[in-house]
């Protein structure tokens, strides 16, 4: 699957589910991110393996937080049209052409 079907699947899918009844803003939507980062490292802190689990039905752990990342980015990219697949091309090929470590960076 596309990175634009990806979009369009995952803002409709919040869409139904009522996460787009009421306008949300973008500062609303990173920290959704944010918060999508944060269980992530929970996962990790607890030792559990970083692959995929299930309780049930439902998915569980490092990697399905990542997803949810992923998720929660693409239907900010559905709402607001942002061509994502574009600009991550882009920036792929001009992190190809950076100095090793971006001069020397910490971080």
């Amino acid at each position: 699957m596309e990175i634009k079907e990806l979009i369009i699947e995952s803002h409709q899918i919040a869409k139904s589910k009522g996460w787009w009844d009421e306008e949300r803003g973008i500062p609303e939507l990173i920290a959704l991110m944010h918060s999508e980062l944060s269980e992530a490292l929970e996962e990790y802190r607890d030792g559990e393996s970083l692959n995929l689990r299930f309780k049930g039905d439902k998915p569980l752990g490092f990697t399905v937080e990542l997803a949810d990342v992923l998720i929660r980015i693409f239907d900010m990219a559905g709402k607001y049209d942002l061509d994502l697949d574009y600009a991550l091309k882009e920036k792929i090929k001009y992190n190809s052409t950076r100095n090793y470590r971006h001069g020397n960076k910490k971080a």
